[in-house]
């Protein structure tokens, strides 16, 4: 068995996002209705970001039900644009990460598109991620993890700053098993992003190299 590492929290900086969102697809003309994000260094949360926007859509009664979003809240938001311009203003050009990443990812590009605005960081997926380090988990969806890793929530999700929060808080309970699982000192991001692309049956050898 590896000894216990004195474990060392990456220095880097990184934004957890999520997106609540009319539908399922920016191609099919769904827009963002909420955003959250958590600032997150050295193992803590330095910075939020939340706010409810306006894009000029209805949400359907589905939405509604399972954010809790209403047209009244979306109605009486600040407009879309305004709101990216002030996320675009405090990403910066820190790495992003996301649950399920490839969603959020499309509404980012979509949204930032329609003020100009382009991303040119990387965007790293706590669900692929998480797929590597906890196979045995029932299912890799957020809730499920969060309580199969025993971490805190208070009952809130489909809400974006909530479900941020709890993103962030599995990433870092995913840096700090590999540190002790694999003996390393500190986990990057980058090795966190090289690992969600790693298969399965390469998991260990993968981490053993960056031990």
């Amino acid at each position: 068995m590896l000894a216990s590492p004195m474990i060392t929290m990456s220095a880097e900086t990184i934004v957890v996002l999520d997106f609540e969102t009319s539908g399922i697809s920016p191609d099919h003309g769904d827009r963002a209705i909420e955003i959250g994000a958590v600032m997150l260094r050295q193992g803590e949360v330095v910075d939020r970001f939340q706010s409810l926007m306006n894009p000029g859509v209805r949400v359907n009664s589905f939405i509604e039900s399972y954010t809790g979003i209403t047209n009244q809240m979306v109605e009486s938001a600040p407009k879309a644009d305004r709101v990216m311009r002030d996320f675009s203003r405090f990403i910066g050009d820190h790495p992003l990460v996301a649950h399920n990443a490839s969603f959020d990812r499309s509404f980012l590009d979509a949204e930032f598109r329609r003020i100009g605005a382009r991303r040119s960081q990387e965007f790293g997926c706590s669900m692929l991620t998480a797929r590597r380090i906890y196979p045995d988990a029932p299912n890799h969806k957020l809730e499920t993890l969060v309580r199969y890793r025993g971490l805190y929530t208070d009952g809130t999700f489909h809400r974006a700053l909530a479900d941020a929060e709890m993103t962030a808080h599995l990433w870092m309970k995913m840096t700090e098993d590999l540190c002790e699982s694999y003996g390393l000192e500190e986990v990057s991001f980058a090795l966190m992003c090289g690992l969600m692309k790693v298969s399965k049956s390469k998991v260990a050898d993968y981490l053993c190299r960056c031990s």
